[in-house]
């Protein structure tokens, strides 16, 4: 068992796999990085860099840009961005075209691609577009897969691992430029041993809020960086399994994962708010897990699979929230 994990809500190897799904007949990869003001729904992108890559993994050609986020740039110390780096940038709405022509048609692939999506997405969604990617694969999740022994998830330890040189940590394009040099071994790895890619479906983040995170002590950037949320605990016992034709019922334990059209931690919100309780796994006490893909590879979806959990998707559960039944005593 090595430390490296991958992130909540991506899939990790076990079987039985669902139908596997391939870029071969497609353009090929679209390896990315982004920088951005911090890790909150509200933050923003300040840097991209692309390596496009073929169908073997080999470079194509690569792009990077700034991006004026026009808001505080966050932490400098990390990204070495400053407001006034930034001040002659493109807005995204104003490079949006061109990032969507190095994504388009291709499988993005991240390093903990999760946040890399949902950051991406949320800007596009900003500018009143889509991003132009049906597909990604964490490279997180991938060399878990592939049984890689390294000490934690971190890119500069599979960067290690392949003898791929990092020149600038945290730079956008100098960290796309080293996770595409370590996706090519990896890539030739799982078609060596047969190891299916772990794509995942990308779906666009359209409801989201702009509003301010919560204040962090001794932050200088308002809600860059927020801590994770602590909430309160579910007033209401669980009643147990959801059952199919039957309202939602006030103490049910549901779990998310996957992408969701609506932002996550608003579809959460609202959950708690109807008298749900958000379980962060899926055991046999969970009551309902909502996922937008059925042949979900994640974790929380096996364990549904393997438990006789009720599955749902994003739309239906939306729907199940306008009348929660009170929890009867």
């Amino acid at each position: 068992m090595y430390a490296i994990q991958p992130p909540d809500d991506e899939p990790s190897w076990a079987p039985p796999f669902p139908a596997q799904r391939t870029p071969e007949d497609g353009p090929g990869f679209a390896v990315v990085d982004v920088e951005t003001t911090g890790l909150g729904r509200q933050d923003r992108v300040i840097s991209a860099g692309v390596y496009q890559l073929d169908a073997h993994g080999e470079v194509t050609d690569h792009w990077y840009t700034l991006v004026n986020p026009q808001r505080d740039p966050g932490p400098t110390w990390i990204h070495g961005l400053t407001s006034a780096a930034l001040a002659d940038a493109p807005t995204f709405p104003e490079v949006a075209a061109e990032f969507s022509e190095r994504l388009a048609g291709r499988v993005m692939v991240a390093h903990n691609a999760l946040f890399d999506w949902n950051m991406i997405s949320r800007e596009f969604s900003r500018a009143g577009l889509r991003a132009p990617v049906e597909q990604r694969i964490c490279t997180m999740v991938l060399s878990r897969d592939l049984g890689l022994p390294l000490p934690n998830g971190k890119l500069a330890s599979l960067a290690a691992h392949f003898d791929v040189q990092q020149r600038q940590a945290h730079n956008a394009l100098d960290d796309a430029r080293v996770l595409a040099e370590a996706f090519r071994p990896s890539l030739q790895l799982a078609r060596q041993f047969g190891i299916p890619l772990p794509l995942t479906t990308c779906v666009a983040v359209t409801d989201f809020d702009d509003s301010p995170g919560p204040a962090v002590a001794g932050r200088s950037y308002g809600s860059s960086y927020r801590p994770s949320r602590k909430r309160p605990a579910c007033p209401y016992p669980n009643p147990g399994r959801w059952v199919d034709g039957r309202p939602l019922m006030q103490g049910m334990r549901v779990a998310i994962t996957g992408d969701t059209a609506t932002d996550r931690e608003l579809l959460e919100d609202r959950a708690i708010e109807a008298g749900l309780h958000i379980a962060s796994s899926v055991s046999r006490l969970t009551s309902l897990l909502v996922t937008n893909e059925a042949d979900s590879w994640s974790g929380k979806a096996r364990k549904a699979r393997e438990y006789g959990t009720p599955v749902i998707g994003e739309d239906a559960f939306l729907h199940l929230l306008r009348e929660v039944a009170p929890h009867s005593e």
